[in-house]
């Protein structure tokens, strides 16, 4: 998930498959015997905090402030709208995973049911929107060390943090799943003691915010709605942004233990998470300090803190954003190396990331990917910070994008279904295909909704342009196709769609 870069000084994943040892489509392997295989590394604790993480992000920490400031109390409701949307899109991803476990998962699910033009421009999109978004948490992970060592060049950190982010994911699947479950758990905690603290202070009295906190702070200063209803309109390009991530759970299926059973298990309870990390915590906020006493430039997890009287608030946000912002990263090093796995093994892209390490890593993906980011991070070193909004509003529309095409393939999918040709899953997408239309809906109101800010309208201007390079790519590429199907690697079984349960 990534964020609009913050002042200079931070504030305060038919047929029966044959067996359980089916390797996967694009290469993954339930074992990671044999070469060319990913190994199926990432534990269940890992895909649960993985899925948690993806849910917490720096958006929820930071920019808030903002939304809050601009909505008041019905960005809530905001929130609750955008969060059924995300709901809706993982129910579909967890339906597809299930059929089809796979690395490429979204832009291998466009590729097969909406055509090869999709799967091409739904790979090559995440790629780009990660490749964005890893280059702004980098350069905001640098702004946030000087919090506390100004002296300290804003480069450095993030060149350190990329090399160490790098050697891990380079490594081992498992070390990514490890680095994935510490940042999460940070994140997580720290939302209980805001929710711990808010309960103790409402029902008990406790502290400076004893006698003014009460939930009737939440609709008693200008009414729920005190802009009207352009504000929580307005509000939704920023709540979408924070979300952008939460479909990393469907990248890690080609290398999750026993995906059938933990993919699902995860997508379910994004609903919950959303509601308890967003609603929750936003709410506990307002009930303590009333919206209206919120800096629209101060981190409101910061000033909470902070009022309640816990020493160095500000210190310990900006530990947990800078957290937050290097758990975005390692998301961006994991997710771009298997996009291009799966582009090159569907002859999308140079063949060279097609294949994997001895360690059951797409490293040349990976490395070609951090070395991008390298080169944005040195570019944004001349250039103002505004530029960093640009960026990160063409990152939106890329996930936008992605979710669309994720809707999309499950009305194909859900089509094939009905016809007979393929099989269903016990795992199910609710109230479709009213839900798909909804999404689809929601998400045109996203981009439309774009044009009337003046730092994401740029998005608009771009977004033509990537479709540009993105038709000029795919007809390039189209030769290599007709040429025959990519050659699989060596020892590897192509699995097929897993049974209904």
């Amino acid at each position: 998930m990534t964020h609009r870069l913050p002042p200079s000084s931070p504030r305060p994943a038919g047929n029966e498959r044959s067996g359980p040892d089916d390797s996967g489509p694009n290469g993954s392997s339930p074992d990671g015997s044999g070469p060319g295989h990913l190994h199926r590394g990432l534990q269940p604790r890992h895909i649960q905090m993985i899925a948690i993480g993806g849910t917490i992000g720096v958006g929820l920490f930071l920019g808030s402030a903002e939304a809050l400031h601009d909505a008041g109390p019905g960005l809530l409701l905001t929130y609750a709208v955008a969060g059924v949307v995300v709901f809706f899109v993982m129910r579909a991803l967890g339906e597809l995973l299930v059929y089809r476990p796979v690395s490429g998962s979204f832009a291998t699910y466009a590729e097969e049911f909406i055509g090869n033009w999709a799967g091409f421009a739904t790979g090559w999109s995440y790629w780009l929107m990660w490749v964005v978004t890893g280059t702004a948490e980098l350069t905001a992970a640098g702004i946030y060390v000087q919090y506390w060592w100004p002296e300290v060049p804003q480069w450095l950190p993030g060149l350190i943090a990329l090399a160490i982010l790098g050697v891990a994911n380079l490594a081992a699947v498992r070390l990514f799943g490890e680095f994935e479950f510490w940042f999460a758990l940070i994140k997580v905690l720290t939302i209980i003691v805001l929710l711990v603290m808010a309960a103790a202070i409402l029902i008990f009295g406790f502290g400076p915010l004893g006698e003014s906190a009460s939930l009737s702070n939440i609709w008693s200063h200008g009414g729920f709605f005190p802009h009207g209803m352009a504000g929580p309109l307005l509000a939704l390009q920023v709540v979408v942004f924070a979300f952008v991530g939460v479909e990393l759970l469907g990248v890690t299926a080609g290398e999750s233990k026993d995906p059938d059973k933990t993919l699902p298990s995860a997508v379910r309870r994004v609903i919950w998470r959303i509601a308890l990390f967003y609603l929750g915590a936003l709410a506990a906020v307002m009930a303590l300090v009333p919206w209206n006493q919120l800096d629209p430039h101060v981190s409101p997890f910061v000033l909470v803190f902070a009022k309640v009287g816990i020493p160095a608030a500000a210190g310990v946000v900006n530990m947990v954003v800078l957290t937050a912002a290097l758990s975005s990263c390692n998301s961006g090093v994991f997710s771009t190396g298997r996009m291009l796995l799966t582009l090159a093994r569907d002859r999308h892209a140079p063949a060279a990331f097609g294949k994997v390490s001895r360690q059951g890593v797409p490293a040349a993906g990976i490395l070609a990917s951090m070395a991008v980011m390298l080169l944005g991070v040195a570019a944004n070193y001349f250039v103002p910070e505004e530029a960093f909004a640009y960026v990160t509003s063409v990152a939106t529309v890329a996930a936008v994008f992605t979710w669309g095409m994720i809707a999309c393939a499950h009305l194909r999918y859900r089509a094939a279904v009905r016809a007979g040709r393929l099989r269903p899953v016990a795992f199910r997408m609710p109230l479709a295909p009213v839900s798909n239309y909804f999404v689809l809906a929601f998400l045109g109101l996203v981009l439309v909704l774009l044009a009337f800010d003046t730092e994401s309208r740029i998005a608009l201007y771009v977004a033509p342009v990537w479709a540009a390079m993105l038709v000029a790519g795919y007809f390039l590429t189209r030769h290599r196709r007709a040429a025959g199907p990519q050659d699989a690697p060596p020892d590897e079984e192509i699995a097929e769609p897993s049974r209904s349960r």
